[in-house]
């Protein structure tokens, strides 16, 4: 009698993310659209020298671009749903073996970047192209 086998050696092989996220997704029309390395620059003074390295501020702003573009119900839920959607890991920069932050990373980046810092956000727009279709 034959058993399922399960072990990483039985999908040990190399996904291309980039081609497996369509040329006309949504995710791509914002990346293409926006420069998102603003963001190290406003929050570059809210982080120091020392200690634990951080997650990238643009990663951390593409993944609350995603809460409310996608109508995710938490952040929570949003790191259990990156690890499982291509589109979201080719966005944010991720390979399949990279791990997902914990949810705390945004509640700590919102502290520490201060409501400045969203308020300036407040005054770019995602093209109207942008807004017609959420992801998939």
């Amino acid at each position: 009698m034959g058993q399922q086998k399960s072990g990483p050696e039985l999908f040990n092989y190399a996904v291309n993310l980039e081609k497996r996220v369509r040329s006309d997704h949504v995710l791509r029309r914002v990346e293409a659209a926006i420069d998102f390395g603003f963001v190290r620059e406003e929050v570059a003074h809210c982080y120091g020298d020392n200690g634990n390295v951080s997650i990238d501020p643009m990663v951390i702003l593409k993944m609350m671009i995603l809460l409310f573009f996608d109508d995710v119900a938490s952040e929570r839920e949003l790191m259990k749903i990156i690890a499982e959607r291509l589109d979201y890991l080719w966005f944010l920069g991720y390979s399949l073996d990279d791990e997902i932050p914990d949810h705390s990373v945004l509640s700590k980046a919102r502290a520490r970047w201060g409501k400045e810092v969203f308020e300036k956000q407040r005054r770019w727009r995602l093209p109207a192209t942008l807004s017609s279709s959420s992801g998939g």
